[in-house]
């Protein structure tokens, strides 16, 4: 999964980034919706209908399903009046939060009822990670995000990119993370084997690399749907009986976890 496609009123690029997407076989993206409250003017946008993208979604490479598509909201706050959750906020599948400040990274990792906690990938952190806040997210139900498209882009920032994810890790010790790209264009998505690879220059172990851009991804939809609902506390499914050989059954020959 790729949560991270920066929307654009270019309808045909934003297609194109997703049909770029599906063909290097990710199974879904978010449409990402930056906001930044301290620009004059910068309101809460209505994300426009996926339908309006597509008449028919692209298939997702080495599967028979097509891609899907969610709109994501990320606010950029340097204040705390700057995250307030109001009814707009409602109509996106996600919410995320960039903060500016070491007290509002607090406040976002303690308080804020968000998916998404993103850092720093285009500057240097301006601040450093402690335990308690982090621990405090994760403990939540928080995902902290970083993002690489800027590190294309730039040598400097990736530089930023690779600093700040490896200050992430050594508090976080590789929970809670997602690889999103943030991309802006087609040329700037990479596929889901090589940004696990990339995980590895984060300082990610093998398996945390891969959690990072599947089962946590996956983790982090299921916070925005319980998110979303009233209490958002209890999510509960109905899980078939297994069969007794099946549970015996060597773990070897159990499905391996899919990177989409």
């Amino acid at each position: 999964m790729d949560l991270n496609i920066i929307s654009n009123n270019d309808k045909n690029r934003l297609k194109s980034i997703i049909e770029t997407a599906a063909h290097l076989g990710y199974s879904t993206v978010a449409i990402n919706y930056v906001v930044e409250p301290q620009q004059k003017k910068q309101e809460i946008p209505k994300p426009q209908s996926v339908s309006d993208i597509f008449d028919k979604f692209p298939i997702v490479q080495g599967k028979s399903s097509s891609i899907k598509v969610l709109n994501r909201l990320t606010i950029i706050a340097s204040d705390a009046s700057h995250f307030r959750p109001t009814n707009e906020y409602k109509s996106f599948d996600l919410v995320a939060v960039y903060p500016k400040t070491e007290k509002l990274f607090h406040a976002a990792c303690m308080t804020f009822d968000v998916d998404i906690i993103c850092i720093a990938v285009a500057e240097k952190q301006p601040f450093h990670f402690k335990k308690a806040p982090v621990n405090g997210a994760i403990d939540r139900g928080g995902f902290f995000e970083t993002c690489y498209a800027a590190a294309i882009r730039d040598t400097t920032m990736r530089r930023y990119t690779i600093a700040n994810a490896i200050s992430l890790m050594e508090v976080c010790k590789g929970k809670n993370i997602i690889v999103s790209s943030g991309a802006e264009k087609p040329l700037e998505l990479r596929g889901p084997y090589d940004i696990a690879n990339l995980g590895l220059v984060f300082s990610l172990s093998e398996g945390d690399a891969k959690a990072a851009v599947s089962t946590n991804c996956r983790a982090v939809l299921l916070h925005g749907e319980t998110r979303a609902t009233a209490s958002g506390v209890v999510y509960t499914m109905k899980k078939p009986k297994t069969p007794q050989k099946q549970e015996e059954s060597p773990v070897s020959k159990k499905a391996k976890t899919e990177f989409s």
